[in-house]
Parts: C-alpha cells; structure tokens; sequence
C-alpha cells in the first residue's frame, strides 16, 4: 500500500476508494493525445484492470502532444509501445491490449467487460458508437473532445444522467467538422482535457465527489476559464436496445494505400491523377502543381477520370479525409484504382525536408 498512501490517506478517499479501484475495469478507446494522460494516471494510480485499444502506429506529428512516445517509438505500434511503458509504470495492474480499431461488430463484446469506457477517440462516427453500446450495455463512458486551444469534458449515461445524443442529436457528416489533424491543437491542452478524464473516470468508479453528468466542462486555454453548460436527459435516447445499422465512415476496411515514399517515387514513374479533398482553404495555402481539388463536400471525380485506367492517387492533411473520401468513391466507381497517400501532406512535407 506504500504505492498508493498519498491518496488513501485522503479522508474521503482512503483504503475504501483504493480497493474500488483495485476491482475496476476500465476501457480506453485510443492511444492519443487524450488517451496516454488519462491512461497513464489510471495506471499509476492502481486501476485494477485497464483495457486499451488502438491500431495506429506511432508517427513524428505525434510526439508534440502524446508524450508516452519517444522518437525511438516512431513507426511502431502504439498499443504494443503503450502496453510496454505503461507495464513498467505499474506491474500492478492488468493491461488487456485489444488490437482493434471499434466498431459495430465488437463494440458490444468488448465494451461489455468493463465497467466505464474513457472515449479518446477522434471523430464522431466512434463517439456515437460508444454512446450506443453503453447506453444498452447500462454503462458510463467518459468523453473528452479538442479544438485548437479549446477542450470540453462530460460524463454520459451515468445513473440517470443523459447520453451523448441528449447533448448532440444528430450525427455530424464526415467533412463537416474536421480532426486536430486538419484544424490542429496545442499540444498541452490534451494532457489538460485526459487528465481531467481520468478525474472523473475515478470519480465514477470510487463514488469520491460530483459526477460531470447532465454537464459539460468547457476550458479555454487562451483565456484561461473553466465553464459548465448544463443539459437535460432526452428519455427517448435512454432506450435503445440495439445498435445502428450504420456509424458514418469509422475505419474503412479495403481502401489500398501506399507510404510517402512510393507516392514520391511514383510521382516521377507513373502517369497517374491525384486528387485533393482538403478544403479549399487548405488547398490555396499549399498544394501539389498536379492536384486536381475535390473537396469532401463535393466529392465526386472529373468527367475525364470516371473512366480512366491511370491510377487515382488521392490526398489530405492527414490521410485520414482522404481515406473516408475512396471509400465513398469505391462505391459509386468499383472498377476504377484508388490509392490512399498514407499521412497526407502533413507526411509529405516532412519527406521532402
């Protein structure tokens, strides 16, 4: 118990609190810039079994928010460098990889053997899955989102507290509101915005203080303020007994790729098209003489492509937009080749630096 005495000598904390966390089981969805810091504090601070979930590898962009990585990490799984480091924080604990992205097939089967889910995922197809696996699985999920200095913090589907669809009904589509890869974050206010999940990850599991349910904690960096916007339970959201038959676009399965490297050297070997789904703002600050531009809310291809033998390069910021952009066009043109620019031109400039 000397591990653990700073926090089990707190009066309203105590051996109590400690052996709730002992028995706790905790699922992490995402080992980015939200995901390490709450992760990390959960570890160290003896949640009895943590269970971790990602399929990304570690990438240069990363390490100015996701300090458990080092350079040396870069290339490598995250869930395998995650699993390592956070095993030497605290042998302690029993950290259960899952080498899985979520989704509407294991959703329910992971999420059912955990007792709260920390969401540190990135896009709202996810977060909305989670909502609905816990909302029929009558468990809590502890959400956190970024926006350039901006952070916000709530706690969904707590007792009778409302779910994520009570505070955002409608599903957002893909282009519409664009990740920290587009947009970018300081890299502080993850650590600010996972650490205060993993607050109130424990107090959810240990009954310590004030649940944030019905309440979403918004902090402004800039500023700095801290302020709470109260919202209802919508009952009808409270009730569902099955998934959706569709999330949006979650990880797309069947979409070819290849590295900034063989996108390079096929630049001076192939006759090929490429096309750029960014926005348009992002297009006229920097772009590739070559690129044709077809933004994700217009996304469809030229007269002279939807016929063509020539492979279809297609690129974004990050990778991510442009991967959701071929599966889309994979539907519509199955007989056409779509490659994927792995990293997108935030990749691609580190390439040719």
């Amino acid at each position: 118990m000397d591990r653990y005495i700073r926090q089990t000598a707190l009066p309203d904390f105590g051996t109590d609190g400690q052996d709730r966390l002992t028995a706790a089981k905790v699922l992490v969805v995402g080992l980015g810039g939200l995901g390490l810091p709450a992760l990390q504090y959960l570890n160290a601070m003896g949640v009895g079994t943590i269970g971790i979930m990602d399929m990304d590898t570690v990438e240069y962009h990363n390490l100015q928010r996701q300090i458990l990585y080092a350079e040396e990490d870069v290339g490598k799984s995250k869930l395998e460098v995650a699993l390592r480091k956070l095993q030497s924080q605290n042998s302690e604990t029993e950290v259960v990889p899952h080498a899985t992205f979520l989704s509407k097939e294991n959703a329910l089967d992971v999420i059912q053997n955990y007792d709260v889910v920390v969401d540190a995922s990135d896009n709202f197809p996810t977060r909305y899955l989670i909502n609905d696996t816990c909302v029929i699985l009558n468990k809590p999920f502890v959400y956190g989102a970024l926006h350039g200095f901006e952070g916000h913090v709530s706690v969904f589907n707590y007792g009778e507290g409302p779910t994520y669809r009570c505070l955002y009904p409608n599903e957002p589509k893909a282009d519409e509101v664009p990740d920290c890869n587009e947009n970018g974050v300081l890299g502080v206010i993850p650590g600010i915005i996972g650490n205060l999940q993993a607050l109130e990850t424990i107090k959810v599991l240990t009954g310590v203080g004030e649940v944030l349910a019905g309440r979403l904690l918004v902090f402004d960096g800039l500023q700095p303020t801290f302020r709470t916007i109260k919202f209802q339970a919508n009952l009808k959201n409270k009730s569902r007994d099955a998934l959706k038959e569709h999330y949006g676009i979650l990880h797309c399965a069947g979409v070819a790729t290849l590295s900034v490297e063989v996108f390079s050297e096929k630049r001076m070997t192939t006759d090929y098209a490429l096309l750029d789904v960014r926005t348009a703002g992002e297009f006229s600050k920097h772009r590739l003489a070559e690129a044709i531009h077809v933004p994700m809310d217009k996304l469809d291809l030229p007269e002279h492509l939807k016929n063509t033998s020539k492979p279809i390069y297609v690129i974004c910021q990050s990778g991510r937009r442009s991967e959701q952009a071929i599966a889309r066009l994979q539907e519509t043109y199955p007989e056409l080749n779509f490659y994927n620019v792995l990293g997108g031109m935030n990749q691609l400039s580190l390439h040719t630096h």
